[in-house]
């Protein structure tokens, strides 16, 4: 389980293809810290730690994971947003965020807003996610408060800490992005549903 609170950046250094698996090596402040088979969410996709020397270590993603998230689309040099699972007794200063991604969306919209960030998102609805009205959602691993929430898109405002300290500031209109949508709220969704 992760926070959706982002510890580092990481530059992706080197990527290596094995059959339909995506080797990812990443440079990153915390590499010296993770262990083999520990778990670390890159812009909120859950994977396994396969291998780790000095400030470099490496994971892999499967077809399936390639298909649904858009680290598919990482280059040499781009960065990640990282965050390690939580401890047994941390606090949760996000919100419940399980390293699945949902689907990805898409940047419509960014502005400045005298200080902070606006983004908009719009994203296929007929997958059955949901966003609500100051709920929370995930986009790229970062726990964040839903505003204008509509059938297909939603918005998000992004403070200044945030904005420099996870990949935000690199994305533009059309970059994709991955959403994990509030899993409180799938439940509540999937029991409404079958009730009806």
């Amino acid at each position: 389980m992760f926070t959706g609170i982002i510890e580092d950046l990481g530059q992706v250094t080197e990527l290596k293809n094995e059959k339909d698996n995506l080797h990812i090596s990443i440079k990153s402040a915390i590499a010296s810290e993770l262990k083999i088979d520990q778990s670390v969410a890159h812009n909120g996709v859950c994977l396994t730690v396969v291998s780790q020397v000095d400030d470099l270590y490496t994971v892999t993603a499967i077809k399936e994971t390639l298909n649904k998230t858009n680290l598919g689309q990482l280059e040499t040099g781009h960065f990640v947003n990282l965050e390690r699972a939580m401890k047994l007794g941390d606090r949760l200063d996000g919100h419940i965020v399980q390293g699945h991604v949902d689907q990805v969306g898409v940047c419509e919209h960014l502005s400045e807003e005298n200080g902070s960030w606006s983004y908009t998102f719009s994203y296929d609805d007929t997958l059955g996610n949901v966003t609500i009205e100051k709920g929370s959602v995930t986009i790229n691993g970062v726990s964040l408060t839903v505003v204008n929430s509509e059938k297909n898109r939603f918005s998000v405002a992004i403070i200044p800490y945030t904005y420099e300290h996870t990949n935000f500031k690199n994305l533009k209109k059309g970059t994709i992005v991955n959403l994990e949508f509030d899993v409180l709220g799938k439940y509540i969704k999937k029991l409404y549903e079958s009730r009806l």
